[in-house]
């Protein structure tokens, strides 16, 4: 990337989940505590929540970024964060692709996204990455649960540490970005 295009190159972190299901408000907490923060100039957050088609939409603004903070159910430990590549082949399986504006999880939105780009001559962000969280519970209720809770810090330094490398080689990005596991 150039000078030029790196001085203009935006990112969005974006938070998804329901708060009222249990350890699924895993992204919308996580925002929360970054919000406390300061982050780069370049980097936009935002808490989704549970409106996808709001993401796809804002996406058309032009990102180079899109960092994803969603709770992410892959068969760990209650609590375990992952990293996770989005523009690698089935990096994000397809959980439910119904367009419900309440109910889109990420693949769903990416989906979307591919779609409105097509039809507007936008670009989709050059990178994706979502950062997950195994869920203990996502039954009804507020509140996380006590491993996601726990994990919540690490996720924001996770993501802290992902938008300050975004303005370095792709090989210091890798080191910065490696998969992190509580």
């Amino acid at each position: 990337m150039n000078d030029l295009a790196r001085k203009h190159a935006r990112t969005l972190v974006a938070g998804i989940g329901n708060i009222f299901l249990g350890d699924d408000g895993f992204g919308v907490e996580t925002v929360r505590a970054l919000s406390s923060h300061r982050l780069p100039d370049d980097v936009e957050m935002v808490d989704i929540g549970v409106r996808g088609v709001h993401l796809a939409y804002q996406l058309l603004d032009g990102y180079d970024t899109l960092v994803l903070i969603d709770a992410t159910a892959r068969g760990g430990r209650p609590g375990t964060l992952y990293l996770i590549e989005a523009d690698e082949p089935g990096a994000v399986e397809p959980q439910n692709a119904l367009l419900d504006g309440h109910r889109m999880s990420p693949d769903a939105v990416l989906a979307l996204l591919g779609t409105l780009c097509a039809g507007t001559g936008a670009v989709p962000p050059r990178r994706t990455l979502v950062v997950g969280c195994e869920p203990g519970s996502v039954d009804e209720g507020i509140g996380l649960s006590a491993p996601v809770t726990a994990a919540v810090p690490h996720a924001v330094r996770m993501v802290l540490d992902l938008v300050q490398a975004a303005d370095r080689p792709a090989e210091a990005r890798r080191t910065a970005a490696g998969p992190v596991m509580n």
